[in-house]
């Protein structure tokens, strides 16, 4: 029977790494619209006379790794009209004093803090929601507090919207390491794994979700689905805004824009209760999607082929399935995170990606596991697409 199960478990192997080296392929064609659409959207950029004027919405939650530049990074914007709005869920977050310092150094944008509350399941979206109300302008941007961005970044994003077709911006973005090690293998994926993930979607099926550190939309596109209140209990707002967009009949637009997520995962516990968190997220959001990435992944099945292969004698075999999967994360890394993102990791320590591919893995498995996520100070319990139960830290 020993022999019989390692052949079983040598198979599994195979059909993974073929899986992984089909989806290799498939990022490659990804990268290549990517760039083409990029070339497109350079030349559809256009003077300031006919750029309208946007309000940027920034919810705010402690104190964030480098939040006094990723908030100093929106100040500074070449871009001829825009207000910004931050949001708290209460009067004495820590996060307000870094944010009316900042926005005294530069009276000259026009900015305003709202303490919102946290009445709805997701407090994200309530903070939105109230932004969006107090918003002067037709065009919302709006932006994770973790988040740093170009002085071209408005600029960018916007212009698509001048298409009346048009009517959800989003684009993706690279990890910004703020920590150390652990952070550092959270942040490659983001810039790799994510990115890979969101060109190939972009290829197959085309842009219908929107990527959390940004999405643009304009008020009109925004209220055809409800508005905010329609997404007030779903546990990916992101995903679901773009995805009711798409299906209220407009084009949801990928930027060619790159922007940097700031990680800040200090321990393992830390990076662990995050990336679960995600991968719960999609888990729900895309649940045959999600299933099906358990076949994108290359190290665990060359590491399971090189055991199974070295147990029955074939050595051979074995070092070329392991061999194969360290090959085809080095090209996936240089492809996407190099090529598309510019991840200076990438070049640095390119190893880094193989080992957070099979931790990758071992995430996306133990999202089959729990029906729970801890996010800020809260715990969630998820039902669907949807978040069913909140408890605060007080009743952990």
């Amino acid at each position: 029977m020993i022999p019989l199960i390692l052949y079983v478990v040598l198979g599994i192997a195979l059909v993974g790494t073929v899986s992984s080296c089909v989806f290799l392929g498939l990022a490659l064609l990804g990268v290549i619209r990517f760039r083409s659409s990029a070339r497109g959207q350079s030349n559809a950029i256009t003077d300031d006379a006919r750029l309208p004027p946007v309000s940027v919405l920034k919810p705010v939650h402690g104190l964030e790794a480098r939040l006094k530049e990723n908030i100093e990074s929106f100040f500074v914007q070449d871009y001829p009209h825009y207000e910004i709005l931050f949001a708290a869920d209460e009067a004495d977050d820590a996060a307000l004093e870094v944010v009316r310092e900042v926005c005294a150094r530069y009276p000259h944008i026009p900015s305003r803090v709202l303490v919102t509350g946290a009445l709805w399941p997701n407090q994200v979206v309530h903070s939105f929601h109230c932004m969006a109300e107090a918003a002067a302008h037709e065009i919302l941007v709006t932006t994770d507090s973790d988040v740093e961005v170009a002085p071209n970044y408005l600029r960018e994003i916007v212009a698509p919207l001048l298409d009346p077709k048009v009517g959800m911006v989003t684009c993706v973005y690279r990890g910004k390491n703020a920590a150390g090690f652990f952070s550092g293998l959270t942040a490659i994926g983001m810039s790799v794994e994510m990115t890979a993930g969101v060109l190939v979607a972009n290829l197959l099926e085309g842009m219908k979700f929107g990527l959390g550190p940004t999405t643009v939309v304009r008020k009109d596109s925004l209220a055809s689905i409800g508005g905010y209140p329609a997404l007030k209990d779903y546990i990916a707002y992101d995903f679901a805004i773009g995805n009711l967009i798409a299906k209220a009949g407009y084009r949801v637009v990928l930027s060619d824009h790159i922007i940097d997520h700031v990680v800040n995962q200090k321990s393992f516990r830390h990076m662990w209760q995050n990336q679960l968190r995600w991968a719960q997220t999609t888990r729900y959001s895309r649940p045959k999607g999600h299933f099906g990435t358990g076949l994108i992944f290359a190290m665990p099945y060359g590491l399971l082929g090189f055991f199974a292969a070295a147990l029955l004698g074939h050595w051979g075999i074995g070092l070329i399935l392991l061999g194969v999967a360290v090959l085809n994360r080095l090209a996936e890394a240089w492809l996407v995170g190099w090529v598309v993102v510019r991840d200076p990791r990438v070049r640095r320590a390119p190893w880094l990606y193989p080992l957070r591919d099979l931790l990758g893995f071992i995430v996306w498995f133990a999202s089959y596991l729990n029906l729970r996520y801890v996010w800020r100070d809260s715990r969630f319990e998820l039902k669907g697409t949807r978040i069913a139960l909140r408890q605060t830290s007080e009743r952990r």
